[in-house]
């Protein structure tokens, strides 16, 4: 009885100040590393979710607009995007009220100067085909004449509903009997007789032996506070724009980008488009908003390669994605710190490999075999950066 009002007075912001309360793990970061860690661990441990804002999601994960691609990041992503697809295209019932993915092409577009890039991105690729101008244009029929020399398309992608997917991880985890705290910004984390402590501004504490980091571009931030090293995250904005694009009718387009990656855009309704310039500038972590250079920068790309008239924007946002020093993932257990796990460094690969990725944390939290993802544990442990 204690912890099922204890779960919904945290969801409400109302946690009992000045109380302690115990749990097995402690996850600081409601996004979709947190959900997805939390909904693989409350079935084995009594776990909690810090989060510091009103609403879980709320920074990079809510403003996201993911596509599941094979091809898409470092080997390591690669590998848990792989194995989170069967789930991602059946996930259990009741998890989702609606499908998670849905199909979307992705069209690579080379302009004459990256040829040779499009050979690289053919040859490294699984299930990638090149494709003549011809077809290409019955695809995205706004494409202009003179701007692809020759193209590519991935037919086996696919679009994801970022927001029913990171629900869905927070109603297993509340299913399980896993709290979501929010409201509760960790202000002091400490290690004290084999337990974490962590103090919010809410006026609680959370103790628990493990702590998991999973608080995105504020990763490094959590460390410090719990005297641990930073492992180096740099968080980057990424702008997105939405553009009306008529006289176009886009909703079966596929998703469209130059080899060089930097511009893409695909669909957002009918007669919508999302337009992207790729942009990964550096930032401290904060409520991230968009550049008007870089929509700018965005809608001039998109208009070398698409007969689209731009006459205003119609919203515009940006979020941050947060990358260590190498580009690959961490997850794992901290070098030095007793009960501090990782499981940052999503970069744009958080989403479509939340699955694979939430259970590779739990299995190392649980000393379990990670199975399939065990060839990746070595490439994302955070101990990599201990020097």
């Amino acid at each position: 009885m204690l912890r099922a009002c204890l779960r919904i007075m945290s969801e409400e912001g109302m946690l009992p100040a000045m109380d302690t309360h115990a749990f097995d793990v402690i996850i600081i970061g409601a996004g979709i590393a947190g959900a997805t860690a939390a909904a693989h661990l409350a079935a084995d441990r009594r776990v909690v979710v810090i989060e510091a804002e009103e609403a879980p999601g709320y920074h990079s994960t809510g403003r996201s607009s993911a596509l599941w691609i094979l091809n898409y990041g470092p080997p390591d992503v690669r590998i848990l995007t792989g194995l989170s697809r069967p789930f991602l295209e059946a996930p259990p019932a009741g998890f989702a009220e609606t499908p998670i993915l849905s199909p979307r092409a992705v069209v690579h577009l080379a302009p004459p100067d990256q040829e040779a890039d499009l050979d690289a991105l053919l040859a490294g690729s699984v299930g990638m085909r090149a494709a003549s101008l011809a077809e290409l244009r019955s695809l995205v029929p706004a494409l202009k004449p003179d701007y692809a020399a020759r193209g590519a398309i991935e037919e086996d992608c696919f679009s994801i509903d970022v927001a029913a997917l990171h629900q869905g991880y927070l109603r297993q985890m509340r299913a399980a009997g896993g709290v979501l705290a929010l409201r509760n910004r960790a202000e002091r984390i400490s290690r004290k007789g084999g337990n974490w402590e962590v103090a919010t501004g809410g006026g609680a504490t959370f103790a628990a032996p493990i702590l998991v980091n999973a608080a995105g571009a504020w990763g490094d931030e959590v460390a410090k506070l719990a005297g641990v090293a930073p492992i180096g995250l740099q968080p980057k904005r990424r702008t997105i724009a939405v553009i009306e694009s008529k006289p176009w009718q886009v909703a079966g387009w596929p998703a469209v980008n130059d080899v060089g990656h930097s511009w893409y855009c695909l669909p957002g309704s009918v007669r919508q488009l999302l337009v992207c310039p790729a942009d990964e500038t550096d930032m401290h972590p904060h409520d991230v908003q968009p550049e008007d250079l870089d929509i700018a920068i965005a809608i001039d790309r998109m208009q070398q390669a698409l007969d689209i008239e731009v006459r205003r924007i119609e919203r515009s946002w940006a979020g941050l994605r947060s990358f260590t020093p190498d580009r690959r993932l961490a997850i794992g257990r901290d070098g030095a710190a007793e009960g501090f796990f990782w499981n940052v460094g999503q970069g744009g690969f958080g989403i479509q490999s939340s699955k694979g990725a939430g259970k590779l944390l739990a299995d190392l939290v649980n000393e379990r075999d990670p199975g399939p993802a065990s060839g990746i544990v070595a490439k994302v442990d955070p101990r990599r950066f201990a020097s």
